[in-house]
């Protein structure tokens, strides 16, 4: 196969047609840990909009493992806090850029879920429309209409 046939892209659209090419299940997973696993999973879903996949947690609340899906494609991973073994992370460490089609709703969405704003929303010199908010646990979250550059 050459390369072009190989590159996924998003819809093409002529003045006679529509193709649309699929994109693989997602294999980059952004992970982060939570001091609180149960909560940030009910926050990221009121606020941001993010869809419970997997939660596995035992009786004492402390998450083992989730997905979380975003509902344009792809999600995240998470787990509480763990401070031994080999996958150690801190929590409130994490960033992650999201590709949003409507930031102006999600901005007011994370808002009235008390998600903290620390960018407020902007279009930027290169014409993505942005916010970034922090949760409760200090994670930042960037939202925009950037989808990146074709591979």
């Amino acid at each position: 196969m050459s390369t072009k046939q190989t590159q996924t892209t998003q819809s093409q659209t002529t003045q006679s047609q529509t193709t649309q090419t699929t994109t693989p299940a997602p294999t980059v997973w952004p992970a982060l840990a939570a001091r609180d696993g149960l909560a940030m999973i009910d926050f990221l879903e009121r606020a941001f909009g993010f869809r419970r996949v997997v939660v596995i947690a035992d009786d004492d609340g402390f998450v083992h493992h989730a997905e979380l899906a975003w509902p344009e494609g792809g999600g995240i991973m998470m787990g509480s806090e763990k401070h031994e073994g080999h996958w150690q992370q801190k929590a409130g460490t994490f960033g992650a850029y999201v590709v949003c089609s409507d930031p102006d709703a999600l901005y007011e969405r994370a808002k009235a879920a008390g998600a903290t704003i620390t960018m407020e929303l902007t279009t930027t010199d290169y014409g993505s429309r942005d916010f970034i908010a922090a949760d409760p646990e200090g994670n930042s979250w960037s939202f925009g209409t950037y989808r990146g550059e074709p591979h």
